[in-house]
């Protein structure tokens, strides 16, 4: 099944990019009639009560164009050259941050959101040579996990699955080779691994915190990974500092500053994040009372 699903990507992906938006422009009225609909309205209702439904409307409308070119975009990475993905995907003050690698200092945290076209991020072992790699959550299904592993890995950076990050950090740790570790942290954590909620998009939302703790455990930089869309299919990344003292740091506040930054994002262009993921279904009223 692997290979059935592998090879009949790779031959879509020899389209040509125009063709595949073509394909994505087909898609898109389906995917907007019957994929998440409902929950991605309430969302943007919830965090935008500023806006007119006219204009829930029109962010609805363009965030599910820009869903259905991830789709495409993702299956063009099977083919898509060095030269095209550097044109497509560049990245801005990379060098100003990796001035900062030492023998002391050897990891930098990524800090990135479901926004934009986030795995074409990956990329970022084109522009670099630190060595690169990312932490990820495996998924259930074997033959999709595979595949996207071989998407992330295929610009020779490295997947390092969530429950082994310290281990494999400790391990690059030693070297002192210089490393760039990205991070998505804008999810919902899991019951149990809830420790702080802050402010983001008028919610009182629970957060993950293991970028901010690894930071201080390895006294890494940290920096957040700003993306803009600049025309379909060419992105930007800039990198933007948190901190280069972690240790420094009050606790949460490196958590707090990553998800501000992110909101700014959001908020200049909503259509760019992924609304089609529940959020905020886990409050801090019902967490107080499973503590007690």
């Amino acid at each position: 099944m692997y290979r059935f699903i592998r090879t009949s990507f790779y031959l879509i992906s020899l389209l040509p990019m125009r063709l595949l938006y073509v394909l994505s422009d087909v898609a898109y009225p389906f995917v907007f009639a019957f994929y998440r609909r409902k929950l991605v309205r309430q969302q943007l209702t919830e965090c935008f009560p500023e806006k007119t439904i006219k204009e829930i409307k029109a962010i609805e409308h363009a965030f599910y164009h820009h869903f259905c070119d991830l789709v495409v975009e993702m299956i063009k990475q099977f083919s898509m050259s060095k030269e095209e993905m550097m044109r497509r995907m560049v990245f801005v003050d990379g060098d100003k941050a990796f001035s900062n690698f030492s023998s002391e200092q050897p990891i930098l945290f990524l800090m990135l959101g479901h926004f934009g076209d986030w795995e074409w991020i990956a990329s970022l072992a084109y522009w670099t040579n630190a060595y690169c790699s990312q932490v990820y959550h495996p998924l259930t299904d074997d033959v999709f996990d595979k595949l996207f592993l071989d998407l992330r890995e295929h610009y020779g950076g490295e997947c390092i699955p969530m429950r082994k990050t310290v281990r494999r950090l400790l391990q690059l740790n030693a070297k002192k080779r210089p490393v760039i570790c990205g991070m998505i942290a804008d999810q919902q954590p899991r019951w149990d691994a809830i420790h702080h909620f802050c402010q983001f998009l008028g919610h009182d939302s629970a957060v993950f915190i293991g970028t901010e703790e690894l930071a201080k455990k390895f006294n890494s930089l940290v920096y957040y990974g700003s993306v803009r869309c600049i025309r379909r299919g060419y992105y930007e990344c800039q990198f933007i500092p948190i901190t280069i003292n972690p240790q420094e740091m009050p606790d949460y506040e490196i958590t707090d500053k990553y998800m501000e930054l992110l909101e700014a994002d959001i908020r200049q262009h909503p259509e760019l994040w992924l609304w089609t993921h529940k959020r905020w279904t886990r409050t801090k009223e019902e967490w107080k009372e499973r503590q007690q």
